[in-house]
């Protein structure tokens, strides 16, 4: 009798459990049974409650911080390769630390680089993931990577939208590419925003290379952290005589005092995905769901089909 490969298990870590589920339902499976065990000191262990012996399982589980989440990813992975596991995929929705991925100044680390090789060390055989803060990261890897874009979320958003005189902006410089392709897609004008940093988190200065009166906008950026700089580019574009400013940004980190600041902005709308989970505080945040791009991209890699469809980017 041949043999035949077993369906694939999908668990989810604590921090990403909203997001297993949908994906989970998506795939057409239940999420699969893990036990978290918690000693009093903080340490935690997972434990999966059903046998992997053999067969596929995706790990899904977004690295933002605090370090446990990262910890816990490894800890699953780990346990996984321990069980004996065919092939093991980390699916992170959101790639923690990747902001970290060169030398800007003396003496720091490569957080990045470090992430990537304590996944492979840990056991994943394979990485899925969304729109890296830096595209170079999938270089880290010696394991394959799946680099997803959340373009096939947000451009049939924007169409439906049909906003009249469209311009794509980039918030800073290193979102220029990002900006070019969306604009490209949708056929509009292209506008960058120059800053300079004071520290982390911290804009001294912004400039707009471009015109964007009687403009409709719409940033393009990667991960909205504290919500700095794209109020702060959504107030400028406003000055400078634009009709609408609205922001669309993969990963909604949303720390400090980032809600009320897109509150209190002129930002009409910021529409970010829930590859983190988050509590919008805010009328003027929207969430799609990336769901179901994950759920499409695990069967094909499990079937061994084509993904080059959902590479709109």
């Amino acid at each position: 009798m041949p043999y035949q490969v077993p369906e694939p298990k999908i668990f989810a870590c604590t921090q990403s459990m909203e997001l297993g589920q949908k994906i989970a339902k998506s795939y057409g499976t239940d999420l699969g049974k893990v036990l978290f065990s918690r000693y009093s000191d903080g340490e935690f262990q997972p434990s999966f409650e059903e046998s992997i012996r053999g067969t596929r399982i995706f790990i899904i589980g977004s690295t933002h911080p605090g370090p446990e989440n990262l910890m816990e990813m490894l800890l699953m992975i780990d346990a996984a390769k321990r069980a004996s596991a065919r092939h093991i995929t980390a699916v992170m929705p959101y790639f923690g630390w990747a902001r970290q991925d060169r030398k800007d100044k003396p003496r720091v680390p490569i957080a990045a680089k470090l992430v990537a090789k304590m996944l492979e060390t840990a056991g994943a055989t394979r990485i899925i993931t969304m729109d890296l803060h830096a595209d170079q990261i999938q270089g880290f890897f010696e394991k394959p990577v799946d680099h997803l874009f959340a373009s096939t979320l947000f451009l049939p958003y924007l169409e439906k939208l049909k906003l009249k005189n469209l311009t794509i902006a980039s918030p800073d410089m290193g979102g220029s590419k990002r900006a070019y392709a969306y604009s490209k897609a949708l056929s509009s004008d292209v506008v960058i925003c120059y800053k300079q940093r004071a520290k982390a988190n911290k804009i001294s200065h912004m400039e707009l290379i471009g015109e964007v009166k009687d403009r409709n906008v719409v940033l393009v950026d990667d991960m909205v952290d504290t919500a700095g700089t794209l109020t702060k580019a959504a107030d400028l574009m406003m000055e400078r005589g634009a009709l609408s400013v609205r922001a669309i940004t993969t990963h909604g980190l949303l720390s400090g005092n980032a809600y009320e600041r897109i509150q209190k902005s002129k930002l009409q709308e910021l529409i970010i995905t829930d590859s983190i989970p988050t509590h919008a505080k805010s009328d003027k945040i929207k969430v799609l769901s990336c769901a179901d791009l994950f759920a499409d991209v695990m069967h094909r890699v499990h079937h061994n089909t084509s993904i080059a469809s959902k590479f709109i980017m």
